[in-house]
This record gives C-alpha cells, sequence and structure tokens, in this order.
C-alpha cells in the first residue's frame, strides 16, 4: 500500500502544533514569574509572529529552489532547538531569545501550505488545507492540557523537554518518510558536502541562486497586487486575522471579568472552540467545498465569523456556557471556514511556479496582522469591554464585501489544473 505524503506532512505539523499548543498558554504566567510588566508580557507573545512575518517568505522561497523537503527539516529541527533554550529560560532574555527561535522554525508553515499544493489538484486542495487546519484545532485541544499538567506537577523544565522531544519526533517522521513534492526545485548541492576542488565555487553558486531568489520577495509582493483576486484575497487575509487576533487578546478577561469563567472553564471553552474547528475542518469542508464552492464558504465564513464575534459582549453575564456557547458555536464555525478557504484560493488564483513565495507572503501577512491585533484589543479592552468586540465585527463586515466582490472573478479560468 502506497504511503500517503500528505499523511505524513499532517502528521508533522499536527505533532509540531501539539508542542506549540504545550507551551503557548504558560507563557504569559511564566513571563510574569520571572518579572515581565505587562508591555514585556506582549513583547514576549508578539517576538513568535515578528519571527513569523520575517521568516515566513524566506521558507515559502527557499522552498521554490531547494525543495519543500529540505526547508521542512532546517525548520523543524530549529523549533526542536528553541523548545531546548525554552525550558533553561529562567531570564527575560533568554525566553524572548527562545520564543523568537521558536518563531523562525514555525515560520515552515508556508513551505508546509507549498507542500499541499504540490500533493493535491484543485478539487481537492481546500480540503487538504481544512486537514491542515484541522490539525491546529487538534494540537490546541491537546496542547494546553498537557501544558498544565506538566507545569503544575512537574515544572516549565519538564514543559521545554516534552515539547522539544514531540519535535524531535516530528523531525525523526520527516526525514524518513516526507518525500520531496517541489519537482520543480533545482537540485542544488552545497559545496561544502561534497570533497571537491570546486567545493568553493558550488557553495559560491548555489548561496547566490538563494541569495538572487530571495531578492525577489519585493518583486514577488508586486507582482500579487497586479492580481485583483489575488491582492483582494491578501487584504482580506489581514483583516480578518486581524479581527480575530484582536477580538481573542480580549476574550480571556471578558470571560473572568464579565462571565466570572474560572481558568478550567476558559480551558473548556478553548476545547470547544477547537473541536468543532477539527469538525469542520476535518471532515465537512471538504465536502462543503465540492457542493457549494470556494466562493461561497469564503462568504459565509466571515458572515459566521461576525455574529461570532460582534454578539460576545451583549451575552447576560450568567450565560456564557447557554447563550456564549450558541455564539462560539458560529465563531468556531466562521472561523474553521474563512481561514482554510483563503488559503486555498490563494493557491487556485497563484502562478504554479511561485506556489511557495505567495503562500510565504500570504503567511507575513497573517502575521502582521498577529502582531497588531493583540496591541488594538488590549487598548479597546481598556477603553470598554464592548470595544474590541464591535471594532472586530467592523473588520469583518468589510472582509465581507471583499469576499462577495470575488464572484466576479472565476477560479476556473485561473488555475491550470481546473
Amino acid at each position: 500500500m502506497k504511503r500517503s505524503p500528505l499523511f505524513i506532512l499532517l502528521l508533522t505539523v499536527l505533532l509540531d502544533l501539539i508542542g506549540f499548543g504545550i507551551v503557548l498558554p504558560l507563557l504569559p504566567t511564566y513571563a510574569k514569574e520571572l518579572g515581565a510588566s505587562p508591555l514585556m508580557i506582549g513583547l514576549i507573545a508578539a517576538i513568535f509572529s515578528i519571527m513569523q512575518f520575517i521568516f515566513s517568505p524566506f521558507w515559502g522561497k527557499l522552498s521554490d529552489v531547494m525543495g519543500r523537503r529540505p526547508v521542512m527539516l532546517i525548520s523543524i529541527f530549529i523549533t526542536a532547538v528553541s523548545y531546548l533554550v525554552f525550558s533553561q529560560a529562567s531570564t527575560i532574555p533568554l525566553l524572548i531569545f527562545a520564543r523568537g527561535l521558536s518563531g523562525i522554525g514555525s515560520a515552515n508553515i508556508a513551505a508546509a501550505q507549498a507542500y499541499i499544493t504540490d500533493v493535491t489538484d484543485s478539487k481537492n486542495r481546500s480540503g487538504a488545507m481544512g486537514m491542515m487546519g484541522a490539525a491546529f484545532g487538534i494540537g490546541f485541544i491537546i496542547g494546553p492540557v498537557i501544558g498544565g499538567i506538566l507545569k503544575h506537577h512537574y515544572g516549565i523544565q519538564t514543559v521545554g523537554y516534552v515539547s522539544s522531544f514531540l519535535i524531535a519526533i516530528d523531525l525523526v517522521l520527516a526525514l524518513f518518510l516526507l518525500p520531496e513534492s517541489n519537482k520543480n526545485a533545482k537540485k542544488l548541492k552545497f559545496g561544502f558536502m561534497k570533497q571537491s576542488s570546486s567545493g568553493n565555487e558550488k557553495t559560491e553558486g548555489t548561496l547566490k541562486i538563494i541569495s538572487e531568489k530571495i531578492s525577489e520577495y519585493g518583486e514577488g509582493l508586486k507582482n500579487v497586487f497586479k492580481s485583483r483576486p489575488l491582492a483582494l484575497l491578501m487584504v482580506a487575509n489581514y483583516m480578518y486575522t486581524f479581527a480575530i487576533v484582536n477580538m481573542q487578546v480580549a476574550s480571556i478577561l471578558l470571560w473572568k471579568e464579565y462571565f466570572s469563567a474560572s481558568d478550567e472553564q476558559i480551558g473548556y471553552l478553548f476545547a470547544y472552540v477547537g473541536l468543532w474547528s477539527v469538525i469542520v475542518q476535518g471532515g465537512l469542508i471538504s465536502k462543503l467545498t465540492k457542493n457549494i464552492g470556494e466562493h461561497k464558504l469564503f462568504l459565509w465564513g466571515h458572515i459566521f465569523t461576525f455574529i461570532g464575534v460582534f454578539f460576545v459582549p451583549f451575552a447576560p453575564a450568567d450565560s456564557l456556557f447557554s447563550v456564549g456557547l450558541f455564539i462560539l458555536f458560529f465563531f468556531a464555525v466562521g472561523t474553521s471556514l474563512a481561514a482554510p478557504i483563503n488559503i486555498s484560493m490563494i493557491s487556485l488564483y497563484s502562478d504554479q511556479k511561485n506556489q511557495g513565495q505567495i503562500m510565504g507572503l500570504s503567511q507575513s501577512v497573517n502575521s502582521l496582522a498577529r502582531i497588531m491585533g493583540p496591541f488594538s484589543g488590549s487598548v479597546f479592552y481598556g477603553m470598554n469591554f464592548h470595544a474590541p468586540y464591535v471594532f472586530a465585527g467592523a473588520i469583518l463586515l468589510l472582509g465581507t464585501l471583499i469576499a462577495t466582490d470575488l464572484f466576479k472573478y472565476k477560479i476556473e479560468a485561473l488555475d491550470p489544473a481546473a
């Protein structure tokens, strides 16, 4: 029986995200234990996204040149090392360094998305992107539970060790089971890997090729915005992610202060959202895409997310686990549709030769929104606890208009595989 490269990729992504989920919920508390101020805690949270913003196009474009597999292996190794550093991060500077290193490694999501475009056709791509989204959901269901238990019983060092161990398993799986998917990649040979008199020349030639390709980042961004549908999708990607992160940063405070939820109950709420994400992205989205189409799902994803964001602070204070869950259902389903469909549509409207570069640009746009969103959410929450949700809702309405405008651009006319 032939092993599916997509299955192996998703398994490695899942392990990576479980490791990420183990550490992430503990960061604010641990940073505070180290004496970090609220502003410093925000910077510690932001450094991960800052590194993703910088390195996503790098990994994506490098995967176009060298291939997806070597980029995945290098970045996974960096992530494993970052969690080892985290296990020893007893000072704020070392904690910042660990999170920055983790952001560099985890920026490989652009290469992973490009891998999916290599091994799927246009009809199955949205379903595959949805499966990656399901891996995110599972990671955020399992990871925080494991992290909480480890931190409570064994301390922060064990949290770092276990996360690093999971990523090490990820690395072994990718090393032995993940084949190369990019058939157009140049077979680059680094000079120092071969014993020959021309080794320096080969190394210089390889680095020159990589340097030239990476320097095309600005030109690639210019080309993206020459395509009307790609430009709309990039803008929608930023606006949507900004709105969600703007809302998320205020949610824990709202649940605690307005709804009087305990930390344990907040964990259940995250698991509830994650469970719906797994259901939708793990199975339903593929069938929905075939029956309804990407354009309509993208539109409905925005509408559902608007309901799941805007009405959150207007629920009665004693209704978190009744009316609140009903509202969160729309949030979970909406985000499970809009995010992967956005990625899929970007790939379908893109030139096949530049999939990795465009995926990297898309991930950078996403990371930039994740850098800016937390500051917006915290400022608005300080003004009025309704404000982050009203502001996010307004942005989502603009995204809905963009999703409607995209109906004018047929994917079939641009996708050679269609």
